[in-house]
């Protein structure tokens, strides 16, 4: 079957928000989206709006010729389907109509212009398809307003919009920070998804907060430069807010070049918001989501039975389809390490169970490199991957599974130290015996369906045996043994191999 996609599956998605207007294009509608490409400018349609009730001359004019450029990538990449949709800025603005109707004409569809609720709902079914089981509070902070609501695994309630976007917070206050404060304050003292927010998690949604969360992770020397999970305790994230407001204030803020030039002056409405968002709702974390509305949009989309899919596994299916040498073998290497945890009776919960099936997904994606980089480059791609539902530290786990698959356990063939510091020492045992596991079914089989099926382990007292079936038997040898012998031992047990 052809790996290759048709040209009418792609999507594109075009969000005209009050500060930036962007493009993103996906392979296709799926639980699991392939970005073929992002392109987004900063206009800040919502500058003025709160003070003059327009949107300003200058950004209409800069938003249209985006909106110009974007059309003509739709055409040159021959999408198959657009949707549009607009913000705060374009609902709030007297002239937001004239502008939404200039742009249909340019973009030859129609363009939803989002209620404040419907916003809000969108923003959480994107938290919802990027994040495993959430469980907290959605913030979504634009340029024009902050949608909040709440979030359980799937089921979302009714949110509320509040015009505190960094833009519209710059403006109300003539950009003041202390006058800014006392409209937030005001603002959110008495939300009601807040309240509901103590202990929990406050998933923080928005290119601004993203911009906070990559100035905390280069102040903190945090290995891992992915936005999309990061987590900070809301202890430490309330520190750093009422810092980085401070030093924003005084122009002398660290890292700053990390952030694009037009968003630095909002850095400090985003952290004055995140602030008060903390002090309101008590969260135990903030995590940072890259997914939101545009992913909400077509999330809501799918049907049901693609919906309830896990957004990791299919992820990880893609790049299995896409760079393994068989689909097929990799979904026999998940029976296969079934069967082996059960007969060795290894204790594992079900997101133990979730991140090895995903690992098995991804164990001969690294395949195509020199032999000598392949578990350094799969460690990259996969922890660096551009996909949810996962931590960090499931990333991480991921990462080193493959790593030890290709590397082995020699001493000169240690993993990074950054990636085994950001899992557990338990973590890290789990992954090298995956990893040893990888390194005997791929030897078996080189990769090829058909074979797995036709070994299976037993195990008595502390003797683990693998048996190949009669038609398999010359698959045998030396080398197979060893490693087999190597996985037992880090069961507790010797290894032998039967031939049947």
């Amino acid at each position: 079957m052809s790996r290759r996609r048709k040209p009418d599956a792609s999507v594109a998605v075009i969000d005209i928000g009050s500060n930036s207007v962007r493009l993103v294009v996906y392979q296709s509608m799926a639980r699991s989206l392939v970005t073929l490409f992002n392109e987004k400018t900063l206009c800040g349609l919502g500058r003025e709006v709160q003070s003059t009730g327009l949107l300003a001359a200058d950004a209409v004019d800069k938003a249209l010729t985006s909106l110009r450029r974007f059309r003509a990538l739709i055409k040159v990449m021959k999408v198959g389907r657009v949707h549009a949709i607009a913000t705060a800025a374009c609902r709030d603005a007297s002239n937001g109509p004239e502008f939404i109707a200039n742009a249909e004409r340019i973009c030859g569809v129609d363009i939803e212009i989002l209620s404040g609720p419907r916003e809000a709902k969108l923003s959480a079914l994107g938290v919802i398809s990027g994040v495993h089981k959430p469980d907290g509070i959605v913030g979504d902070l634009g340029g024009g307003s902050l949608e909040l609501i709440d979030v359980r695994g799937s089921r979302v309630r009714t949110g509320v919009t509040l015009p505190l976007g960094s833009l519209a917070l710059q403006d109300a206050s003539q950009k003041s920070p202390k006058r800014a404060e006392r409209i937030v304050q005001t603002a959110l003292a008495d939300v009601g998804p807040l309240k509901a927010g103590r202990g929990r998690t406050f998933y923080a949604v928005g290119g601004t907060w993203r911009a906070l969360a990559r100035i905390h992770i280069l102040q903190s020397d945090y290995p891992l430069h992915v936005m999309h999970g990061y987590s900070i305790p809301a202890t430490e994230a309330l520190s750093f807010a009422r810092r980085l407001r401070r030093l924003a204030m005084a122009n002398t803020l660290a890292n700053i070049d990390s952030v694009a030039e037009a968003r630095r002056p909002l850095l400090v409405y985003a952290a004055l918001v995140l602030e008060y968002v903390i002090r309101v709702a008590q969260p135990a974390t903030i995590v940072f989501s890259t997914f939101g509305v545009r992913e909400g949009l077509l999330y809501e989309q799918l049907p049901a039975a693609e919906r309830a899919k896990d957004g990791l596994i299919c992820a990880a299916g893609n790049l299995n389809e896409l760079l393994s040498r068989s689909a097929l073998h990799a979904n026999e290497l998940i029976g296969w390490t079934d069967r082996f945890v059960r007969v060795a009776k290894l204790s594992e919960t079900a997101d133990d169970r979730r991140l090895r099936r995903a690992a098995c997904l991804l164990s001969d994606i690294g395949w195509r490199a020199h032999p000598d980089y392949r578990g350094q480059q799969t460690l990259n791609l996969i922890i660096n991957g551009n996909f949810g539902d996962v931590t960090h530290q499931g990333r991480a786990f991921l990462a080193l599974a493959v790593y030890y698959r290709y590397a082995g356990f020699g001493e000169e063939n240690e993993p990074p130290p950054q990636a085994r510091a950001m899992v557990t020492p338990a973590m890290d045992q789990r992954a090298r015996l995956l990893g040893a596991a990888f390194r005997v079914a791929h030897l078996i089989s080189a990769a090829r369906p058909g074979v797995l099926p036709a070994t299976h382990f037993s195990k008595k007292d502390r003797k683990l045996t693998l048996v190949f079936e009669h038609r398999m038997v010359d698959l045998v040898a030396d080398r197979v043994g060893s490693r087999f012998k190597q996985l037992a031992r880090l069961v507790g047990c010797s290894g032998n191999i039967v031939r049947r």
